[in-house]
Parts: structure tokens; C-alpha cells; sequence
């Protein structure tokens, strides 16, 4: 599953960087906090590596 905008990837790059152990997982905050947590180091990988050109910066939930 691809990211869908570019804060989804940042996101996601960050709690890869904290499952890693390459940060703390303590200076996370929202959505990479929760990525963290419910998201497996393999799915983190897919949704970081994502493309940003081209992306928006924010993908509204409607």
C-alpha cells in the first residue's frame, strides 16, 4: 500500500526509524506514534519507500 501524501510518508519513515531503534520511540508524536504501534516493520517499509513527487502534502479523510 502506497502512501496517498506526503505526511503519510514522513510518517511512516519516522516510526520505521523508532521500530528500528535508530530514534526513541518516545519522540514520536500522532500518526507515527500510532504507526508505530499497529503497524509491522515490513508495512512501515512499503508506506516510507512511497514516491513523494507528485503527492499532495495532506489527503483529507472524506
Amino acid at each position: 500500500m502506497p502512501a496517498k501524501s506526503k505526511a503519510q510518508q514522513k510518517a511512516a519513515g519516522a516510526a520505521l526509524s523508532a521500530k528500528r531503534g535508530e530514534t526513541k520511540k518516545s519522540e514520536l508524536k500522532g500518526a507515527s506514534r500510532d504507526m508505530a504501534k499497529s503497524m509491522t516493520e515490513d508495512e512501515l517499509e512499503e508506506l516510507a519507500s512511497t514516491k513523494r513527487k507528485g503527492k499532495p502534502e495532506h489527503v483529507s479523510d472524506k
